[in-house]
């Protein structure tokens, strides 16, 4: 029997003296799209930085890969939702992606010919090559975005972990990235992502329902039922129509 991908027991987590995910137990599988959907403040990012090893379980347990996260984040490409860059910082969008190879060679070392290689092909991937020699600042939204995501594409992984990659892009990087996420099914990677959308979590393998704590956890079709959104989401956010849910959460014009 093979290791899960993750694997939580009785799990607890905490920021800033506040819990923000109680009690809850979940495996996922590998090699698949697992979406993490809820509410604001149900834990979905709290969640997914506890799996890239950048937030230590309060209490309980939490494997990746077999092992803490803390172990394991080599493994594990993380997207942010937000990355703050002070304005000025004279870094390039190369060099931004260049830094997925850091993990490899250690930090500022001379890459090698494979580095460069995997720089070229990430940044190829995005469509921002014709953007090498900019800066961060000199981007819009949907570019910087495209530049991070190539950035953990860069990175040798086994797993891709998206913090709401798609919220609020162009159409164009919306699509691009969505496209990523199911290249990376492909190859074998499997693919965490956090989203307000229920089209998106409908999409993925496995979906995690969360509501401060995993509400339901399995396949969309099995997890994304009206009385666990209720339960998530609250009676009178969840509405149908022509036989299909929608959600009406005036704080997440996405969701839906």
């Amino acid at each position: 029997m093979s290791t899960p991908f993750v694997e939580a027991r009785g799990l607890v987590l905490s920021y800033d003296n506040k819990t923000a995910v109680t009690d809850s137990s979940f495996v996922l599988p590998e090699r698949g799209v697992t979406a993490i959907i809820g509410p604001n403040g149900s834990g979905k990012s709290t969640l997914l930085h506890a799996i890239a090893g950048t937030l230590p379980p309060a209490s309980g347990e939490l494997r990746v890969y077999g092992a803490p996260p803390s172990e394991a984040w080599r493994k594990c490409a993380y997207v942010m939702q937000t990355v703050t860059v002070p304005p000025g910082t004279p870094i390039t969008v190369r060099e931004v992606v260049g830094m997925g190879r850091y993990p490899t060679t250690g930090w500022f070392q001379p890459f090698r010919r494979e580095d460069r290689r995997r720089v070229d092909e990430a940044m190829e991937q995005l469509a921002i090559t014709d953007l090498a020699k900019r800066h961060l600042t000199e981007l819009s939204g949907g570019q910087r975005q495209r530049v991070y995501v190539a950035q953990a594409l860069a990175q040798d992984h086994e797993a891709l972990l998206l913090d709401e990659p798609l919220t609020g892009l162009d159409i164009v990087s919306a699509r691009m990235i969505d496209e990523i996420i199911h290249s990376e099914q492909a190859v074998g990677h499997s693919v965490i992502l956090t989203t307000h959308d229920l089209d998106e979590a409908r999409a993925a393998d496995h979906v995690i329902l969360m509501s401060g704590r995993v509400v339901a956890t399995g396949p969309p079709e099995e997890v994304l039922t009206r009385r666990n959104l209720d339960e998530a989401y609250g009676l009178g956010a969840l509405h149908e129509t022509d036989h299909e849910l929608f959600l009406d959460d005036p704080a997440n014009p996405h969701a839906h």
